[in-house]
């Protein structure tokens, strides 16, 4: 089978090594050229663009920054268009709205190609390993297709239900997340400001009611985990302006539903200053260090 892939930033780039490494032929396109010689290096095609890449491709996979560049590859994007031939599935990774997911379900059905959205949860780590997680919104019929393409680069492969479920459940699962990281972030600190060992502390709420994703995979405490961000200055892993982007996400859902999502918007609020403050680029664990700079200025 022959795949395009378009997007290879910090979650496509191993994505598309991990297709290659299972036998698919994978040609590819990113606007970075070293990017894209890192997947040629492993063994893809390069191309010089997007529409070139999606030439000939029975499934086209995209991992993009934000809504607007997916509108602009699938919607506005005549050669892309000309490239993509009745009976193509379309899998859309990136993280977006779900109202954006399915106008460009409905519009390319007008076209006879298959659409799904799957965005993923699991981080760069998941994405190198193949452990993914991938929530996918679409017909029945087009999860069956693309869950092949989708195994061999993660691990949990979930039908969420129609397009744009899986936004929806992606976007809901990322609020939590922050939720918890900010809440994780300010347990430990108040333990380390009173004398206590981050590892030791970590391990007792692991073990305790307190157990969570980000204390058993994610530590956000400098030196408790090894291979984590926080142990590497914040570098890698999900940005922090990404991490805002999907919480604003959520939001305007929860608006367009009534839903109250008084946390949601704390995470948010607390997000945004992390950023302001010039940590947009660094891993969203680095909220820890908020609570650590409020405690030195008190």
């Amino acid at each position: 089978m022959k795949i395009a892939f378009i997007g290879l930033g910090n979650m496509g780039g191993p994505m598309a090594a991990n297709l290659l490494k299972a036998g698919f032929e994978v040609q590819v396109f990113d606007l970075l050229s070293e990017n894209v010689e890192r997947l040629t290096a492993q063994g893809a095609t390069s191309a010089d663009t997007a529409a070139k890449a999606a030439e000939g491709a029975e499934v086209v996979v995209s991992m993009l920054p934000a809504g607007r560049h997916v509108k602009s590859l699938y919607l506005e994007d005549e050669a892309m268009l000309n490239a993509l031939k009745p009976g193509t599935l379309v899998i859309d990774s990136s993280t977006i709205d779900a109202q954006t997911a399915r106008t460009l379900a409905a519009e390319l059905t007008t076209k006879g190609i298959d659409f799904i959205d799957a965005p993923v949860s699991g981080g760069v780590a998941g994405a190198q390993t193949g452990t993914l997680t991938f929530i996918v919104g679409g017909e029945q019929a087009q999860f069956e297709k693309a869950s092949p393409v989708l195994s061999a680069m993660g691990k949990n492969i979930f039908h969420a239900g129609g397009h744009g479920a899986g936004q929806v459940a992606k976007i809901c699962n990322n609020m939590l997340l922050a939720v918890l990281m900010a809440g994780t972030s300010e347990a430990l600190r108040m333990g380390i400001n009173n004398g206590l060992d981050a590892t030791v502390l970590s391990q007792i709420m692991q073990q305790s009611s307190g157990a969570n994703w980000t204390l058993d995979k994610y530590n956000p405490c400098p030196g408790v985990m090894e291979n984590v961000p926080a142990s590497n200055g914040y570098q890698g892993g999900f940005l922090v302006d990404l991490m805002r982007k999907d919480l604003g996400l959520a939001l305007d859902t929860a608006i367009q539903s009534n839903s109250p999502t008084p946390m949601g918007s704390l995470a948010q609020s607390l997000y945004s200053l992390h950023s302001l403050k010039g940590n947009g680029s660094k891993d969203f664990s680095s909220i820890f260090t908020m609570f650590e700079q409020i405690e030195k200025d008190s």
